[in-house]
């Protein structure tokens, strides 16, 4: 199958094109310089030119306090410029996967939000992904619009200075005493390559819709750090801030925990315990680590 990925040198548009393949699929791994997903001709000179039977688009703008500085940025590329590939695809009668967010909700629910949950967006960042999914819902019936929820991977994040946040704590952890994480908002850490293993599986069907693609049960981010730390004996005192230490410039959902309810009714989940995506992560980040000292 002949596969585009836009976004193909980010964090998780990496894992996603090795995934494909590595089952034999002919992939174009599509950077920022290579199409520009805000301008319609781009878009459209691009998967002309590639005639892909799929596309995946994981590009966005997802520095969430930039996208309160800069909103006008924020929804031409995560609203604007999901319209214009889900315009270029649904002409070529390409299947589009299109990467969402747990953003799209507010947190006040108390229990995981399925696909049937309506959406209510706190920041701006979670306003564009939303209108991005409208777009491509409405325009290429052959659509999954797959929400997604803090993510990490081995391939850097441009958007957060190259470091997901089990890397960001270990490099805290050598460089400080103590560490503070939030313990206010619930969410489920999800290696990426769980989500490209997904994703695999998914575009094979014709199942069309909305998907949540997280792994199984949640924790707090501070229950996150613990668990680094603890699974990498990590030497840190580790604290919860104070009450208003760290103020937010963008309002962030208390719960982003999703269930995965239509992928377990296909039959098609993937995804195991948060915890085992980390203990696998950080198995793969020794081997690693072993082969470059060696």
């Amino acid at each position: 199958m002949r596969v585009a990925v836009f976004g193909a040198n980010g964090q998780l548009g990496k894992d996603v094109a090795a995934a494909f393949l590595a089952q034999g699929d002919e992939v174009a791994a599509l950077t920022h310089e290579d199409v520009e997903v805000t301008s319609p001709d781009s878009v459209k000179q691009c998967l002309e030119s590639a005639r892909p039977e799929l596309v995946i688009n994981t590009a966005a703008f997802h520095n969430v306090n930039r996208c309160e500085d800069e909103p006008a940025r924020a929804f031409a590329v995560n609203a604007l410029g999901a319209r214009n590939v889900a315009q270029v695809t649904d002409l070529l009668e390409a299947k589009l996967v299109h990467i969402s967010t747990d953003y799209v909700f507010d947190g006040t629910k108390s229990t995981p939000y399925t696909e049937e949950d309506q959406p209510r967006p706190l920041n701006v960042y979670g306003n564009s992904k939303l209108s991005g999914e409208y777009f491509v819902r409405s325009i290429n019936p052959r659509h999954f619009v797959v929400r997604v929820s803090a993510i990490y991977g081995e391939n850097p994040c441009r958007a957060k200075e190259g470091l997901n946040f089990v890397e960001l704590m270990l490099k805290t952890a050598r460089e400080r005493e103590e560490v503070r994480v939030v313990d206010d908002q619930r969410v489920t850490p999800t290696p990426t390559v769980e989500i490209a293993r997904q994703l695999t599986l998914l575009s094979k069907t014709s199942d069309y819709g909305l998907f949540h693609a997280t792994a199984e049960s949640s924790c707090s981010w501070y229950e996150f750090a613990r668990a680094i730390f603890d699974l990498t004996g990590t030497k840190v005192r580790l604290e919860r801030p104070r009450p208003g230490e760290y103020p937010a410039k963008a309002n962030r959902p208390k719960n982003s925990v999703l269930e995965n309810a239509v992928l377990k009714s296909m039959s098609l989940n993937v995804f195991t315990h948060w915890k085992n995506g980390l203990e696998n992560y950080l198995a793969r980040r020794e081997q690693a680590s072993a082969v470059t000292r060696a």
